[in-house]
């Protein structure tokens, strides 16, 4: 029984571009139809799209919510949780995101992701799914429970090959047991999700700069640095490539030279795909000498314009497969509370803006086809995370994701536009078009501005990456 229709001319779907009617029923997309070829039921709504560009669902890999957040006085807080996080997503046309559970938050990983389920179920306004961290010196049993828990749904594992600042001691995985951990992946078709810097690089730079009195934040390009990201894209590169059948997806990629060791990686067939995220597309590390620059700063740090350059190249030759936020909800006041290069807040808040503001800088600004946008902020991270064809797209038997971009809701940025904190990285950047519509498992969740979601909408997604992502450089 169709439930809810949708009728546009600019509908972006994996054949193309085109005018169609997507016709829902239980949640699920039932048929895309050209326009008027099939009977709609009495009494069903038909949202009438023409005008506007009708898109997947946007699905973000790599969101930080109720999370760990170290202060510079040695204290702890924790960053926004689901519920902030996720109605913020809906306003801006994402669907589904992608956070991370700690395996060493329990003695056991089951516990360890049941206690973060706990955290999101019946708190998460849209889908989600949960990465499993490994941290510091790994249990001889963690192997085995991650197997496990790839069977069970948890399909991508996220390793630190560094602390990232001297305060984080822990965080960091030795080769040894990424070697293990990448074995595990191998078998059980799971996917190793990289932080990837050289951690000898790094604590060396702190140390350095702290001796010669640069301790300010405005240095922390030298501090997480181009070496740092080509040594260490290499080392891991290099031990994947040991263990037949790993595959790896390279976190918040920021510089030229991790680009170039993936381009390298993807020539010699090797399953690897680039995540960057759009600070790293639209600032550089001369935004932190602003007023207030510790606003555009996450880990890694912002780098210069060449790397910039690199990885809009990234996006159109396939080193760069998606575009993320690294996503830490806070408030101005925490983000600016650190100054220094070892304890400036990381992350931003943007996973409202996301699909929006890349719109508008990849098909507006430079031309990109809209498929190959959507690919960008949807479709891709739907193919490697294990969510497609359930999510990413708009075909017959896909969950009904929907975002409707609306180019007569253009605009330039305001904070007060926004629905996550009191602040935006993002004030002031041009908007060619924004959501009007977001539709989740085909409930209207947000239209014209007004929210319509509830949250026991979110539901956690089973996850298997599909065969092809595992055995070669699929996209």
């Amino acid at each position: 029984m169709v439930d809810l229709v949708v009728r546009g001319d600019t509908v972006v779907t994996p054949q193309g571009v085109g005018a169609y009617d997507i016709l829902i029923a239980g949640g699920k997309i039932a048929a895309v139809a050209a326009p008027g070829s099939m009977t709609v039921p009495s009494g069903v709504r038909v949202v009438d799209a023409t005008g506007k560009i009708v898109m997947p669902g946007g699905i973000d890999p790599h969101v930080h919510c109720k999370w760990f957040l170290p202060n510079p006085d040695g204290s702890a807080g924790e960053t926004a949780p689901p519920s902030v996080v996720s109605r913020a997503a809906l306003f801006g046309g994402t669907t589904t995101m992608i956070d991370f559970s700690r395996a060493n938050q329990a003695p056991k990983l089951q516990t360890a992701l049941e206690m973060r389920e706990a955290d999101w179920k019946d708190q998460c306004y849209c889908d989600y799914a949960q990465h499993i961290m490994v941290e510091g010196d790994l249990p001889l049993d963690l192997p085995g429970q991650l197997a496990e828990a790839i069977q069970a749904g948890y399909a991508t594992v996220k390793i630190f090959t560094t602390d990232i600042t001297p305060s984080r001691k822990g965080r960091m995985v030795d080769f040894g047991d990424i070697w293990e951990v990448f074995q595990v992946l191998a078998k059980s078709g799971g996917l190793g999700v990289i932080h990837s810097e050289d951690n000898d690089i790094v604590m060396h730079m702190y140390g350095k700069l702290i001796r010669e009195g640069r301790t300010g934040f405005e240095n922390m390009a030298e501090v997480h640095n181009s070496l740092s990201e080509d040594v260490s894209f290499r080392r891991v590169i290099r031990l994947a490539e040991k263990v037949p059948g790993t595959a790896l997806y390279m976190m918040h990629v920021s510089a030229a030279t991790g680009i170039s060791a993936i381009r390298e990686a993807r020539l010699r067939g090797v399953p690897i795909y680039g995540e960057s995220l759009h600070q790293y597309m639209l600032y550089s590390s001369e935004d932190y000498k602003r007023p207030g620059g510790q606003i555009f700063h996450t880990y890694p740090s912002l780098k210069g314009p060449e790397d910039q350059a690199a990885m809009w190249a990234g996006t159109l030759d396939g080193s760069i497969n998606a575009i993320a936020t690294d996503e830490i909800c806070c408030t101005l006041a925490t983000k600016l509370q650190g100054s220094r290069i070892d304890d400036t807040t990381g992350g931003n808040a943007g996973v409202e803006p996301r699909v929006a503001l890349m719109y508008s800088n990849m098909v507006g600004k430079r031309g990109y086809s809209l498929n190959r946008f959507v690919d960008l902020v949807s479709t891709n991270a739907a193919k490697i995370m294990g969510l497609y064809p359930r999510k990413g797209a708009i075909a017959a038997g896909s969950d009904a994701d929907l975002c409707v971009l609306d180019p007569k809701l253009a605009r330039v940025l305001k904070k007060e536009d926004l629905h996550e904190t009191d602040y935006s990285p993002w004030e002031g950047h041009k908007m060619d078009a924004w959501p009007s519509m977001t539709i989740l498992r085909g409930k209207i969740v947000m239209e014209d501005g007004n929210f319509q979601g509830a949250l026991t909408d979110g539901k956690w997604q089973h996850r298997k990456v599909a065969s092809e992502i595992l055995t070669g450089p699929a996209l």
